[in-house]
């Protein structure tokens, strides 16, 4: 634990989803919002001195993805993406702050750090079973969760190889890589720890129409993720507040 706040990197265009994402970080990790601050990398480039500020970096997911053409990118994503991987970077040396970097981050990671990311990989929309491996019995953050439990997940790409030294800590069958860690301060998923299944679907609203299922389908799915147990994820998310965050976490 540090007195350092957190930092929630926000990569989301709509503001609304951001905000309702940043509040799901928050209450999942039982974090005042003096202990976790906010930064919308969309539309603002990270602060000179973002690594003396913060002991760590939550990055939530995005509409954006990593295996986009380079020509079809913003200006606004080629920076975010930049912005995102001197995050990573600084974090996978060891000597500085954590960060946890989720679904759309995994892929951010696993490109700089010389992994894959493939369109190979996609999960529908909705409660997805995650399974730890066995690197996860000696890790602080995942050892503490069940071997099998339920999260959320919706993505159209994947990590295909983790990167060189990273030690995997989940997978599933669609998607194998479903976390993992580089060093011992910077981590990975591909499913999403923060929302409730309600706010979840509060988010699917948001993205309806953004071909990760089928409008039509919204009633059916949302159904589906509403009935759906999700607790280790939040778990997940609480152990890094103990470990990185401010002194009151």
């Amino acid at each position: 634990m540090t007195t350092a706040p957190l930092l929630y990197v926000c990569v989301r265009p709509q503001l609304g989803a951001a905000a309702a994402e940043y509040e799901s970080f928050r209450s999942a990790m039982r974090l005042g919002e003096a202990e976790l601050a906010r930064h919308d990398l969309v539309r603002e480039a990270l602060p000179a001195d973002v690594f003396e500020r913060y002991g760590g970096f939550l990055i939530g997911g995005s509409p954006f993805n990593v295996t986009d053409p380079e020509s079809t990118k913003t200006d606004a994503q080629r920076r975010l993406e930049a912005d995102l991987e001197r995050i990573a970077s600084r974090c996978a040396t060891g000597d500085g702050p954590a960060a946890l970097f989720t679904c759309y981050g995994i892929g951010v990671v696993t490109r700089l750090l010389g992994g894959r990311v493939s369109r190979a990989f996609p999960e529908d929309t909705g409660p997805v079973q995650i399974e730890l491996t066995t690197g996860a019995a000696a890790d602080p953050l995942f050892s503490g969760l069940a071997d099998r439990f339920t999260a959320l997940t919706a993505h159209k790409e994947g990590t295909e190889s983790v990167p060189p030294g990273a030690t995997q800590l989940a997978t599933n069958e669609a998607c194998p890589v479903q976390a993992y860690l580089v060093g011992d301060r910077l981590y990975a998923t591909q499913f999403h720890p923060e929302p409730t299944t309600k706010a979840f679907t509060e988010r699917m609203a948001v993205y309806r129409d953004d071909g990760y299922f089928e409008a039509s389908a919204y009633d059916e799915i949302a159904a589906r993720v509403l009935a759906a147990s999700v607790t280790e994820p939040a778990r997940l998310l609480r152990a890094f507040a103990r470990r990185f965050g401010p002194v009151a976490a």
